[in-house]
């Protein structure tokens, strides 16, 4: 098997620090690329920065940012990839609160819109002058299936991520003569904190114990299992090397089979 090799390029993964980012962020680093971690908790992101592999002798750093706060958050982004471009970009960010359509008013979805779409568009365009000046770039967003199948109870996510699936379509269309591919993986199940918050949530609304709202999830999914991060990040990586070069404009579902449409 050839091993994937991501040697010389350098990699920023947002919500790196924990969960299906911080796995992405191992596997690139493992692949030979040099990882840029971005979250908001600064001890968290030194504490991840000093578990990355870096046998190809690359040179991690982080970027402390809030993707919660859109305004100081752009300009950050900006400044700092202006002296640092880069090669390969993961757009993850934390989710937003859970909630049916009627707990929900408009300023809600401004913050939802802020968080998943403008913080992905922004950070994009910004990275891609120099992708397009080098004729090579990766970029990958973290979304999930629920733009497939929404799922209840979680309006802000199904509405606001269906939008950057659209966009980052469109918009591979128009980088791809760059060798640049934009490519949207659709998550499943995943045991990370993020699902564990959400499965306590619902445990909570249904009047059932965490565990056994647990395993009715888990009995949805064919595999009848929650995915494992690092699973995540090896299709990551893939997507990241030269062996993906062809792949663009894709919705990759890694579920376990959990998704019912084609």
């Amino acid at each position: 098997m050839i091993p994937i090799s991501l040697k010389g390029k350098k990699a920023l993964v947002g919500g790196s620090t924990q969960g299906i980012g911080k796995a992405i962020a191992v596997e690139l680093a493992r692949s030979g690329s040099s990882v840029i971690l971005m979250a908001r908790n600064e001890q968290k992101l030194k504490n991840t920065l000093s578990e990355l592999p870096a046998n190809d002798g690359q040179s991690h750093q982080y970027l402390v940012a809030d993707f919660s706060q859109f305004g100081s958050f752009k300009d950050k982004i900006s400044s700092f990839l202006k002296g640092s471009p880069i090669d390969i970009l993961v757009n993850n960010t934390q989710g937003p609160a859970a909630g049916t359509a009627f707990d929900k008013n408009p300023a809600d979805y401004q913050e939802a819109f802020d968080l998943l779409f403008q913080t992905v568009v922004h950070t994009s365009m910004e990275a891609l002058p120099y992708m397009q000046k080098n004729k090579f770039g990766r970029i990958i967003n973290v979304s999930s299936v629920t733009v497939k199948e929404p799922i209840r109870n979680l309006v802000l996510s199904n509405s606001i991520r269906s939008a950057l699936l659209s966009w980052a379509k469109t918009l591979s269309n128009e980088v791809a003569k760059d060798n640049i591919t934009i490519n949207t993986i659709l998550t499943g199940l995943f045991d990370t904190e993020r699902l564990n918050q959400l499965i306590k949530l619902q445990a909570e609304k249904n009047n059932t114990s965490f565990d056994d709202w647990k395993e009715k999830m888990i009995s949805n999914v064919p595999m009848k299992r929650l995915g494992q991060p690092s699973e995540y990040g090896y299709l990551a990586a893939f997507l990241a090397s030269d062996m993906a070069a062809y792949i663009t404009g894709a919705s990759i579902p890694v579920d376990g089979g959990l998704l019912n449409s084609v």
